[in-house]
């Protein structure tokens, strides 16, 4: 190629990445390749991909198959070797975006937030996120000897994530109308309970890090969304900050019958989508914090385990947000 058809394709894959919400750091692209198209349903103008619950526990049973993925361990690091190549796999771009952080305990962690860019081309662009990281302690346990140990994280955690990653392959397949970044977050679950602001590092990192380019319309959190007995109501921070963005999700949540989002005010909860709504990114939070419910707790505790999820309640949010990629984003 000569010197100048060179420059020429530098910048305008420069000009292109820059939209999104990934760095040139740590980067690695991946060119489209022929994959099957999914079967769809067609909506408007578009069609939008059939989200498979199935696979997606699939996703949500992989994860946990590493054990507990607290940072600084042996999961911890399989789990990301596994993410970075699924989204390389799927993306037009991953950015892998490391940091250092002192914990609540004093030690220091090693966490790495993970960045996947679809449609680079595009302006219009919106925000999924979910954090990775499990919690290094059990400090919900009845059982006070148990309290140390780390948790599987099967909801907290790996549901998210798994709901994510089965996008990624239909954003792959089937390249939406608008731009799509995933961000997993690490170190979400490094707080102290009762602190709710020593949460959320990862988060944090990237809202503070974030190129001034990085401007998505709006972002949708989400966090234990794989609970058997799922009941998302309206997190109270998501409906102060981003009520619009909540009233699309419910809105067509009704619109396909999914009865799990239930149109009521739910809890107040500090969670990734806080620092994002923090630097003007305006972002809901779906999360069953009722897991399974009102009268038992799993959360935080070494019952967060897969056979306490389902497959329906992944295919629930999944489909919602799907719906919300290829139709009612353009509204």
């Amino acid at each position: 190629m000569h010197n100048r058809a060179a420059i020429l394709v530098f910048l305008l894959s420069f000009a292109l990445l820059s939209l999104s919400c990934a760095d040139r750091s740590e980067q690695s692209h991946n060119p489209r390749q022929d994959t099957p198209q999914p079967e769809s349903s067609t909506q408007g103008a578009f069609k939008v991909p059939e989200f498979d619950g199935a696979r997606a526990f699939r996703f949500l049973t992989r994860q946990t198959d590493f054990g507990p993925r607290a940072p600084n361990t042996v999961g911890h690091q399989r789990c990301l070797e596994f993410l970075h190549e699924h989204l390389t796999a799927s993306a037009d771009a991953v950015n892998l975006q490391p940091f250092t952080h002192r914990g609540v305990d004093g030690a220091e962690y090693r966490l790495t937030n993970i960045i996947a860019s679809f449609q680079l081309q595009a302006t219009d662009r919106i925000l999924l996120s979910a954090h990775w990281d499990t919690r290094p302690w059990a400090d919900q346990e009845r059982d006070e000897r148990k309290r140390r140990q780390p948790i599987i994280g099967a909801n907290d955690g790996a549901s998210g994530v798994a709901v994510l990653l089965e996008i990624a392959l239909h954003l792959k397949a089937s390249p939406p109308p608008i731009g799509v970044d995933i961000v997993l977050f690490d170190g979400e679950d490094l707080g102290k309970t009762g602190n709710p602001e020593s949460f959320s590092a990862g988060s944090k990192y990237f809202a503070a890090q974030k190129p001034a380019t990085c401007r998505p319309r709006f972002g949708i959190n989400i966090d234990m969304v794989g609970d058997k007995i799922l009941e998302l109501p309206r997190e109270i921070n998501s409906d102060r900050y981003a009520r619009h963005v909540m009233d699309l999700i419910y809105s067509t949540a009704r619109t396909l019958g999914f009865a799990q989002f239930m149109n009521e005010p739910g809890h107040e909860v500090f969670d990734d989508h806080i620092p994002l709504n923090n630097v003007g990114i305006p972002t809901a939070n779906l999360i069953d914090f009722e897991y399974p419910d009102r009268s038992t707790n799993y959360w935080h505790t070494l019952e967060d385990t897969p056979d306490k999820c389902s497959p329906e309640s992944l295919s629930a949010v999944g489909q919602v947000l799907l719906h919300i990629i290829y139709t009612g984003a353009q509204q």
